[in-house]
């Protein structure tokens, strides 16, 4: 079993930093929506507002103290770590609602949000309060808040990010003909966890061939050709948080081809960059990269919005792609990611993460941009 109460003691996530979560949510929440309560069922958003893993639900209410409602296996690192908040056991065998609801009940609220409900806990809620409560689901007010990182969160991220790029700097060094995607991807965790990695952000991804063509290509027992395009996608989890960087290099001599691809790519993921900016239309800066592989000939192959938001999930708000409704702003955490994939030859993607501050954004994976390895 994880060591989840050392693991929340050096995370420095807990108490007075997230009592200050719970007031900017009641600030948004009761002040704007005019919302009564709010009950968070999310992991990653518990996580978020108490600094706790493993809690199962936050009951907040327009004033007073929050309760975290946790199953007995949590009970005791609830209490330990889980300051300001009241702690609920919710017995072995007991429905969550059941217990959360005469809680509910007493604070008589006529408007209830939640971060996201089942369709049975929605029923149970709706039935049990006989329609003298409206409840509904509001997580985008939840995000609202998490995309925006603070201090603490964007140092965590930092580190999370110094971790990936020393795991693709190992990359550069250890592929070589012959050498499989699998070995690659074993010597590039172990570098990050050498490092300091909580563990990997996602799966491990090194790519090689007509199968880097795929944007999510995997990683497999395949050896790796001399010749061969090799897209490496990795992130590194640190006290909880997550990066996300690619490069693409060539085991052995680029040929021209792929020099130009790179090139095209390479000059796309600029312009993105240089359009990351507060206040800039999400879909802009998808656009900005866009409009470079369009120029290039090979805009149908482009497959994928240019990126997104990045923190507790690597995949988080605010989306930077062609539909995207959304506004960057200064403290988000976003990918640059453009890629070209052609079928049946091989694929190009170059990925970083970025802070976008009130200046230049602030790319937090540094690693030279090259298609050649290390000899």
């Amino acid at each position: 079993m994880r060591d989840v109460l050392s693991m929340n003691r050096q995370s420095g996530m807990a108490g007075v930093h997230s009592l200050d979560r719970i007031k900017a949510l009641r600030e948004k929440t009761f002040e704007k929506n005019k919302f009564d309560t709010f009950l968070i069922f999310s992991e990653n958003n518990l996580l978020y507002f108490t600094g706790v893993p493993g809690m199962s639900c936050l009951l907040v209410p327009h004033e007073g103290r929050s309760t975290v409602f946790v199953y007995g296996v949590n009970y005791e690192l609830a209490k330990a770590e889980a300051k300001g908040f009241d702690v609920e056991m919710v017995k072995r065998g007991e429905e969550l609602t059941t217990k959360i609801l005469p809680h509910l009940k007493a604070l008589k609220p006529k408007r209830v949000a939640a971060d996201a409900l089942s369709i049975e806990s929605y029923t149970s809620l709706a039935e049990h309060m006989k329609g003298k409560t409206e409840v509904a689901t509001a997580g985008d007010l939840v995000w609202e808040l998490r995309k925006v990182k603070d201090e603490k969160e964007i140092t965590l991220m930092k580190k999370a990010a110094d971790i990936t790029s020393a795991g693709m700097k190992v990359a550069y060094e250890t592929i070589r003909p012959g050498r499989t995607e699998i070995e690659v991807a074993a010597e590039i965790e172990y570098a990050m966890r050498g490092k300091g990695s909580w563990g990997t952000a996602f799966e491990t991804l090194v790519s090689s061939g007509t199968s880097s063509a795929f944007p999510h290509g995997g990683c497999s027992e395949k050896k790796i050709r001399s010749g061969d395009l090799v897209v490496v996608d990795i992130g590194a989890s640190y006290h909880n948080y997550c990066s996300d960087m690619t490069r693409t290099m060539v085991a052995g001599k680029p040929s021209e081809k792929q020099k130009k691809l790179y090139d095209v790519v390479k000059k796309a993921h600029k312009e993105a960059l240089e359009a990351m900016k507060p206040g800039a239309k999400a879909r802009d800066v998808d656009l900005a990269a866009r409009r470079v592989v369009e120029g290039a000939g090979y805009g149908e192959f482009f497959v994928h919005g240019l990126g997104h938001g990045i923190g507790l999930e690597v995949h988080e708000p605010p989306s930077l792609s062609p539909k995207s409704k959304d506004l960057l702003a200064a403290g988000n955490v976003v990918s640059d990611e453009p890629g070209i994939y052609l079928v049946n030859y091989g694929g190009v993607r170059i990925e970083d993460s970025v802070l976008v501050t009130g200046s230049a954004p602030e790319k937090l994976t540094i690693v030279s941009y090259t298609l050649e390895t290390q000899k």
